[in-house]
């Protein structure tokens, strides 16, 4: 019997909420340089990085939406649309910061448990991504491959203890690309169905050099897609950093820009054509701006071999989109009304469960409601099937 047996949605896009064995041994070899979760009283738990303070992060922000049936009203939802995410001061939510993991859902610290609350949300099974995001970022290299693979093993026990319900992504120290290859090599040997990757490359490279292909060779090979999520970065890049000072709501709404300089890589600059068998998927990025941003990427490389003859000869990205590419979505529905630009078989539905974007616990009410004008085929696929065939679930 496989998840495809089950009529019910997949997410394929969840996340962890890292618990403190993630995080065991390192401090004891990498010192302050070493995050690891700390208790104080009243203020819950914290992923603490001593050397570096401002990374620490209450554990309480990787897991709001889990406080949403304690509310004693539900939080307003729009039609078609996630439920509001409350105030950081309304009581439920300060539970979660002042009592952490002990205050949490069983099922947002135990893999057993979390089989609980997907039936609650009506889903079969989740795609799971790291919660901790600075876990691809940590500028001791040594420390970030470390920590990687304490949370392979962690996470390869997570789908052990939910019965192969939570399909967990391991990520990879592209820092390092050969020790990357190495770690890939370990996570196949594990039984992960796919690999998850800063969304931007190391600062001073880019995913289309060439110590990158044995990688994508790899991966190709073994038929495992390649994950990129939004704000999992291995550096913030200069033009974020200069766009700080904008509006908050700008940069929200923004944040596909975020991905735009990977799939150029990716498309425009080789790796792509190089690997035309490699799946890509970009997560939490949503679809609605895909169709109208690759035309302008096909006019942009027209234009640039115009310039150059001496460049790569324009091909058709939508046609690399279609045979390479996905999309998560959550509550998109401008993504709905552009399928058949894009491909409705790149699409796939993702809750986002437990982080505050989260359609949980309502999520088969938000898709009743997103796909009312739609065949139930089509919403078979963006739920269910697209995401099962992929991975091979």
């Amino acid at each position: 019997m496989t998840l495809l047996d089950d009529p019910r949605p997949i997410s394929a896009d969840s996340h962890a909420v890292e618990q403190p064995e993630v995080f065991a041994g390192l401090p004891e070899v990498f010192g302050d340089d070493a995050p690891r979760v700390v208790h104080t009283e009243g203020r819950g738990d914290s992923i603490v990085i001593p050397s570096n303070p401002k990374r620490s992060r209450n554990v309480a922000v990787m897991a709001l939406a889990g406080t949403r049936l304690d509310y004693a009203e539900p939080l307003p939802r729009a039609f078609a649309s996630k439920p509001g995410a409350g105030s950081l001061e309304d009581p439920e939510v300060q539970a979660y910061f002042t009592g952490g993991f002990a205050a949490m859902r069983p099922g947002l610290t135990d893999g057993a448990r979390r089989p609980d609350d997907q039936d609650i949300d009506g889903i079969s099974a989740e795609i799971l991504y790291p919660g901790w995001f600075p876990m691809f970022s940590l500028s001791n290299l040594d420390l970030l491959v470390a920590l990687q693979r304490n949370y392979n093993d962690w996470m390869h026990d997570q789908y052990v203890r939910s019965n192969g319900r939570l399909i967990g992504l391991a990520p990879l120290p592209v820092q390092l690309p050969e020790v990357a290859v190495a770690e890939l090599e370990r996570v196949i040997d594990l039984g992960f169905k796919g690999i998850v990757l800063p969304s931007n490359a190391p600062r001073g490279r880019r995913y289309s050099d060439p110590e990158y292909d044995p990688m994508w060779a790899r991966a190709e090979e073994a038929g495992l897609p390649v994950a990129f999520h939004v704000a999992c970065m291995s550096h913030v890049p200069d033009w974020l950093k200069a766009s700080a000072g904008r509006d908050p709501i700008v940069q929200y709404a923004g944040s596909p820009a975020l991905i735009h300089d990977t799939m150029i890589e990716l498309m425009v600059r080789g790796v792509c054509a190089k690997f035309p068998d490699l799946k890509f998927v970009l997560a939490e990025f949503n679809a609605g701006w895909v169709a109208h941003w690759l035309d302008k990427v096909q006019q942009g490389w027209a234009r640039e071999f115009a310039k150059d003859p001496s460049g790569t000869p324009p091909v058709d990205v939508l046609d690399i989109w279609k045979r390479q590419f996905f999309a998560t979505i959550e509550d998109d529905t401008a993504a709905l009304r552009t399928r058949d630009l894009i491909g409705e078989e790149t699409l796939l539905w993702g809750s986002d469960y437990p982080h505050t974007d989260s359609t949980w616990p309502c999520s088969a009410q938000v898709l009743d409601e997103m796909f009312e004008s739609y065949s139930p085929e089509a919403r078979d696929k963006i739920t269910r099937t697209n995401v099962a065939t992929l991975y091979g679930l």
